[in-house]
């Protein structure tokens, strides 16, 4: 697929029980020495923290361990709006996530059930 180009790995969420920010926080910042990073206001109601690893981010998003897992690897791409159209023309279901200022983003499922996210990162 020529419109789809990926620049580098963006995020990688990861997950820990809900309400277990406190204990992540502890082993991310103290053991680790992850640097931590504010959220959105868009999405601090979900809960979980995110940190800065070298030039890309981790995020530590909190679920239940029902249903599917929200764990997945963000792709900074270029044309994600070409690269949807593509996706729905192809029949590959997409989820419209939560804007944040700055960025563009989808999620879908790959046939295996692991999501994947794209991100483009936009002028704020």
């Amino acid at each position: 697929m020529k419109c789809l180009q990926i620049k580098r790995i963006h995020h990688i969420q990861i997950c820990i029980p809900t309400g277990e920010e406190n204990k992540a926080r502890q082993f991310y910042s103290q053991i680790l020495g992850l640097e931590e990073i504010e959220k959105p206001d868009a999405l601090k109601a979900n809960g979980g923290l995110w940190f800065t690893v070298a030039d890309i981010e981790l995020h530590i998003g909190t679920e239940t361990h029902s249903g599917i897992s929200k764990r997945h690897p963000a792709f900074e791409v270029e044309n994600l709006d070409i690269i949807k159209k593509h996706f729905i023309e192809q029949n590959v279901s997409i989820k419209e996530e939560t804007q944040i200022p700055g960025m563009k983003r989808f999620s879908f499922y790959d046939p295996f059930q692991n999501r994947i996210e794209f991100v483009e990162l936009t002028s704020v």
